[in-house]
Formats: C-alpha cells, sequence, structure tokens
C-alpha cells in the first residue's frame, strides 16, 4: 500500500465508546480518511487483522504516563507475520474524565454511577466537590454507567469521557475531574503504508544483539557516529532464549534520509534479529 487513502477500515480496541476509538476517530480527523471501523477484543487481534486485510490499519495503545510501556503492543507488532506492516502514525491522547448527566444543574446532583476503577480515579473531585451524603452506584463500565442514567432520576450523574456524553446526548458537567491530570497515552496507527518524509519524523527499529560483550555499546556508537539522536531504548525478553533481549529503540528521522540507512546497513550484521518497524511523523497531543 502507498498512499493513506488506500485505507478502507481500521480496527481498534472495543469497547465502542473507549479512548480507543476517540484515538481512531482523532487519526481519521488528522490523515483525512473517511472509512469504515472494526472494534476487536485484544491488541494481538488488531494485529492479525491488519496483516490479514492489506486495506486495513489498526490502532494501538503503545505507553501511558501512569503505567508505562504496554508491552503487547510492539510485542505483536514485532512477532507479526507481515513485515510490512509498520507503525505509520501516532498521536497522544489526553486520558480525561467528565462528570456526566441529563441535567445541567450540576449542584442538584445527589448520586453517582461508575465504574469502580473509574472511582477510585476521581476521588478528589468526589470528596471535595460531591455531596457528603453522595449515593455512589457502581456499573461495569463508562457506557453502562451513561445508559442507567435512564433508570434514575434527574439528580444522579455518571463518570464518562466526552465521547459518551455525545453518543448518549449527556451533558458535561465538570470536565477534568480526574485525580492524575498528566494522564495521557500513546496511541499508533499500523498498516502497509510507506509514508514519506515531512521533516519532523522518528524511526522504530527492534533488534537482538549477538551475545558478546559491548554488542549494544557497539550498535549505539553507529547511532552516535551518523548524528543521530536516540529519543527512547528498552528492553524485553526475547521470548525464544533465556537471558536473550530485543530491543526497541525510537531515533528522530525518517528511514529514507541518508544517514539513516548508512545506519541501519551498519546495524544490521551486528544484530541477530533486526525489524524495521516504522518511520512516521512525531505525534503531538490531542487538545
Amino acid at each position: 500500500m502507498s498512499n493513506f487513502a488506500s485505507i478502507k477500515n481500521i480496527a481498534y480496541l472495543e469497547p465502542q465508546n473507549s479512548f480507543s476509538e476517540m484515538a481512531k476517530d482523532e487519526f481519521c480527523h488528522q490523515l483525512g480518511l473517511n472509512c469504515y471501523s472494526t472494534p476487536l477484543t485484544t491488541i494481538k487481534q488488531i494485529v492479525e487483522y491488519v496483516c490479514e486485510n492489506p486495506d486495513t490499519a489498526g490502532v494501538l495503545p503503545v505507553e501511558n504516563t501512569l503505567d508505562g510501556t504496554i508491552r503487547e503492543s510492539l510485542d505483536s507488532l514485532i512477532l507479526s507475520k507481515n513485515p510490512n506492516i509498520r507503525i505509520i502514525s501516532e498521536l497522544v491522547m489526553p486520558i480525561e474524565y467528565c462528570l456526566l448527566s441529563r441535567t445541567t444543574e450540576f449542584y442538584s446532583i445527589t448520586g453517582l454511577i461508575g465504574a469502580p476503577r473509574l472511582i477510585g480515579k476521581c476521588q478528589d473531585f468526589i470528596k471535595n466537590e460531591m455531596p457528603f451524603s453522595l449515593d455512589i452506584i457502581e456499573a461495569p463500565s463508562m457506557l453502562e454507567s451513561a445508559y442507567d442514567l435512564r433508570n434514575h432520576n434527574l439528580t444522579y450523574a455518571s463518570i464518562g469521557n466526552k465521547k459518551i456524553a455525545d453518543t448518549c446526548m449527556l451533558n458535561i458537567l465538570k470536565e477534568n475531574i480526574h485525580d492524575d491530570k498528566n494522564n495521557k497515552t500513546r496511541y499508533i496507527l499500523i498498516g502497509d503504508i510507506e509514508t514519506k518524509q515531512t521533516g519532523k519524523d522518528k524511526t522504530t527499529v527492534a533488534f537482538r544483539t549477538n551475545n558478546t560483550p559491548g554488542a549494544l555499546l557497539e550498535i549505539l556508537k553507529i547511532f552516535l557516529e551518523n548524528n543521530i539522536n536516540l529519543s527512547y531504548i528498552s528492553s524485553r525478553p526475547s521470548k525464544v532464549e533465556p537471558n536473550e533481549y530485543i530491543f526497541i529503540v525510537n531515533f528522530d528521522g525518517h528511514i529514507k534520509g541518508s544517514n539513516m540507512l548508512k545506519a541501519i546497513n551498519e546495524i544490521k550484521p551486528k544484530t541477530s534479529f533486526f525489524r524495521y518497524l516504522g518511520s512516521y511523523k512525531a505525534g503531538t497531543t490531542v487538545d
């Protein structure tokens, strides 16, 4: 596939109205995509689905500011059967929760419906801004919390995101009610696309070094000698042999840059496994 217009479908992690679906919507907006959507249950299913359907892209969460790297996403991409499936875009999505209700009157609220996990994430707001005698009702998810408002009077509110407010036609009484205001998730879009250079690109590769002293240092020196800035490096078990690791590296620039190709050609002979995971425009935080 050679351009984004070839994408006819995007797979993302269910449930619907999740932050993953919001990331999918934002990718469509940024890239000018108008296509179908397919919610799937697991990250592995998304990668396999994209591998099997050449006109499909997939949205994967890869890093959260609170929980760190989401290993399954890059692991599934590294082990995917189709080596042409790569990262083609990225963005950072703020994880923001709101107080939603059928009423517009915040000070009339006497009850709160929410998933236990989200109630725990909004404790400061609940303690400091909600009534002391608040009636708290637990629900399985954000969407079911919103649906349950129909079974209560107008003095009840739920915890959800802005997409659920739109879907269920609810009023947003308060925004950013979560305790950690810096909670963000980085999402990537994967697909069989050859991206173009934008001048603000980053590249991701994965490799396993030969089992010799200083093997990793030799590879890092190649980046330095080619004036390539590394922005991220991590390791994880190779899942092949004990005490064997795969390194994931992000660096500034596009694979089509002359110094990039030179560096990659120098690095490959020094590895026992190498996988190019994509060059793409560095993402910014969604407003």
